[in-house]
């Protein structure tokens, strides 16, 4: 099976992990027991991938990321160099809270900034864009673009990450693929 993938000799992969073909694991990496990662992942130097994580097929994670328990990346996930998630609200080091783990799910295609803070609990929307350094502390919808420190809502993007612009009637087109998007209700839609 370990031919399937890549293990750079330097990372750490503990036994009880699945990881997909295709893979590869960079320098310095530790990859726990009980973490799961599809086919064509790339984990670079120096990440942390903490028992019970999923990363979903094709996810990109770069340089000196720290990926907790209660974190699940869809496929085609992008995480920026030295982005963090939290997994206990209220962290503390005398007071135990491993059974007190919230999950937070970053959805299909979503891409997130050089050290960026994710603040558990919370769900990162399909296609959405976070700002580098951005501290999100909120639910993200599907297309926002989020920047700042807390987060806050600047935009939205295309599947391609460019900003959409949208005319009177609701609809942007996306300037590199042309694909239609409606704008209705504060939520955005591809519509072709």
């Amino acid at each position: 099976m370990e031919d399937s993938f890549y293990v750079h000799p330097t990372a750490v992969v503990e036994e009880g992990c699945e990881i997909g073909k295709g893979t590869k694991i960079w320098h310095f990496s530790h990859i726990m027991d009980g973490s799961r990662m599809g086919e064509d992942c790339n984990i670079g130097q120096n990440v942390v991938v903490s028992p019970g994580v999923v990363l979903g097929r094709n996810v990109k994670v770069q340089n000196n990321v720290s990926i907790y328990t209660g974190v699940v990346c869809e496929e085609d996930v992008f995480l920026g160099p030295s982005c963090v998630f939290t997994n206990v609200i209220n962290p503390r080091s005398a007071v135990p809270r491993k059974n007190q783990y919230r999950e937070t799910l970053v959805c299909r295609g979503a891409s997130i900034g050089a050290n960026a803070t994710i603040v558990c609990g919370h769900r990162i929307g399909r296609y959405a864009m976070i700002g580098a350094g951005a501290v999100v502390t909120h639910d993200v919808p599907d297309y926002a673009l989020v920047v700042g420190n807390p987060a806050r809502q600047a935009g939205w993007v295309s599947e391609y990450g460019h900003r959409l612009a949208f005319d009177t009637s609701g609809i942007a087109l996306c300037p590199e693929t042309g694909q239609r998007y409606r704008l209705q209700d504060c939520r955005v839609e591809r519509i072709s």
